[in-house]
């Protein structure tokens, strides 16, 4: 059996003013911030000359911004499958906000009202992962935080929720990969400074 040598490049978009203030934005379609402009243009350099066999975007204009800022945005193809968990009565308030109504609410241990499941982000995200390992070549991502978080864990195996364990900043990179035949992080939530 030969070892899959595939990577998969995520990109979280840029700041914007909702990632800045703490706010869970989903649907709402927020432009970067001149930060958040500056974090995605600082990535570029790092790709330079880099190809990639196939290039997703969410069709949220701060994903579809950071992609085109990085270099890919003449070849990205737009997916839904991309799109940040919806937060549904949460969308626009903060975790400080919401717990003045419910003092023990916690995003990943008791989700949203009236937005998705969880699991359903999951569910979208292993039909994508099915879709990249069909790619002869490396692909490449751009999204926001909670989508490649769940993705992140679905692609190691483990459940939805367990997006938990891996924070992810505005305007970085992570990079999933093998190592033999497992699959693993191969870089994570690395920005132009590092």
């Amino acid at each position: 059996m030969s070892e899959p040598h595939q990577e998969i490049w995520l990109f979280r978009h840029g700041e914007t003013e909702w990632s800045l203030s703490g706010a869970h934005t989903s649907r709402t379609d927020l432009p970067l911030t001149a930060n958040g402009l500056k974090q995605a243009q600082e990535l570029a350099p790092r790709l330079k000359g880099r190809k990639f066999a196939l290039v997703l975007t969410s069709p949220m204009s701060r994903a579809r911004e950071t992609c085109r800022l990085v270099g890919f945005g003449d070849q990205a193809e737009v997916t839904d499958d991309l799109k940040e968990w919806d937060y549904g009565a949460y969308e626009g308030r903060s975790t400080p906000d919401i717990r003045k109504e419910n003092p023990s609410w916690q995003l990943w241990r008791d989700g949203v009202v009236q937005g998705e499941l969880v699991e359903h982000v999951g569910a979208r995200v292993a039909r994508l992962i099915e879709r990249c390992s069909k790619v002869d070549g490396d692909v490449a991502l751009f999204a926001h935080g909670h989508v490649l978080r769940i993705l992140t864990a679905v692609w190691l195996g483990l459940p939805p929720g367990e997006g938990k364990l891996f924070a992810l900043n505005t305007g970085t990179m992570s990079v999933l990969g093998y190592e033999h035949e497992y699959r693993v992080i191969r870089r994570w939530n690395s920005s132009s400074a590092c």
